[in-house]
């Protein structure tokens, strides 16, 4: 297996208000360590969660997804206005979330606010991070990009003539 966040699930909210991870991620947050190297307390682990600045999804993963923005805001000049954007967003427009021991997630205003998310959440791997959906708009992105992917693909196949970088499926073209 790979060690990337890969797939995507749609998990139903129970009355309490949290809804399970799928296992899938859970495995690869133990595997990866982001379960020993989060912040544990009371046998739950805290992962970090920014909402989106361009889709209606949070982001979500663990101490890695927070450093690596926080390197990338380390270069910037911290007397420039970006530098001050950049943390405010980090750090005034993300939150934890708590995995609790059975692998769940408290479902949250943060959480609801942003992604417009009811009674179902999509859970959509990103690599090294995971996005939460409200899963009709999921689906909606989903059909956008590979509308978009497929237009570029017909593009670069006419101006490549029939080459591109988009292989078709089975490697036949």
């Amino acid at each position: 297996m790979v060690d990337r966040f890969l797939g995507h699930v749609t998990n139903r909210i129970d009355a309490k208000g949290r809804v399970s991870v799928p296992a899938q991620f859970r495995s690869l947050i133990q595997k990866t360590g982001i379960q020993n190297a989060g912040i544990q307390n009371a046998g739950h682990v805290e992962l970090y969660a920014l909402r989106s600045l361009h889709l209606p999804a949070l982001d979500v993963g663990g101490p890695d997804f927070l450093t690596r923005y926080d390197g990338r805001l380390t270069n910037e000049d911290p007397f420039a206005e970006t530098a001050d954007d950049m943390s405010f967003y980090l750090h005034a427009d993300g939150t934890f979330l708590k995995l609790d021991q059975d692998g769940r997630i408290t479902m949250t205003d943060f959480i609801r606010e942003h992604t417009g998310i009811a009674s179902e959440v999509t859970f959509a791997g990103a690599n090294t991070h995971f996005q939460m959906w409200q899963p009709e708009r999921f689906e909606e992105h989903r059909a956008r990009v590979r509308a978009r992917l497929a237009d570029r693909r017909q593009a670069e196949r006419q101006t490549a003539g029939g080459a591109g970088i988009y292989p078709s499926p089975g490697g036949a073209e």
